[in-house]
């Protein structure tokens, strides 16, 4: 099934995920997001082109199997605080799959010691945190992926993302 718009909408438990942009497939959803995204925005691509992960590394997903998406977040200043969000997002995602996943600092989500998910954050005047979760099907040798279904995965995903970002934000503005 497609994550659609209108499939993903009525599914959704929070305000993260509520401004949505969807393609079939796109070069990265890390430019999908247009300048004015609203915080919580999400670009979801069925399958990238272009995904890359830390360190100008490549993303290779399966078309129509994985999910690919990324979040537009406005966090306050400092903005040295700012790369925690990579392991408030890995925490989200870890949360999501389940007791079997781990995170390996800083951005990756392993389950069986085989990585499953990865975080990229970008920062300028937002921080767009894009986020590659292997669902059913491993991409290449030596990957691991998970067993759900990618709606509510997705769903569970942008909760426990936009709880943890909510929770991130409080603790940052309580100690200024």
């Amino acid at each position: 099934m497609r994550l659609t718009p209108e499939v993903v909408d009525p599914a959704l438990r929070g305000a993260f995920g509520r401004e949505y942009h969807y393609a079939v497939e796109a070069a990265t959803t890390q430019r999908m997001l247009p300048p004015d995204a609203a915080e919580g925005a999400v670009a979801l691509a069925e399958h990238q082109t272009e995904g890359r992960g830390r360190l100008g590394r490549v993303w290779v997903d399966e078309p129509g199997a994985g999910l690919t998406f990324s979040v537009a977040l406005y966090p306050p200043g400092p903005v040295a605080d700012w790369p925690e969000l990579t392991l408030v997002a890995a925490a989200a995602v870890a949360a999501a799959i389940g007791d079997i996943a781990t995170i390996k600092h800083p951005n990756d989500v392993l389950v069986d010691g085989r990585k499953v998910a990865g975080i990229l954050a970008e920062a300028g005047e937002r921080v767009v945190l894009g986020i590659g979760v292997n669902v059913g099907a491993v991409p290449w040798d030596g990957a691991g992926a998970v067993e759900r279904d990618r709606l509510a995965l997705l769903v569970e995903v942008l909760e426990r993302l936009e709880q943890g970002y909510l929770g991130w934000v409080s603790r940052l503005r309580g100690r200024g």
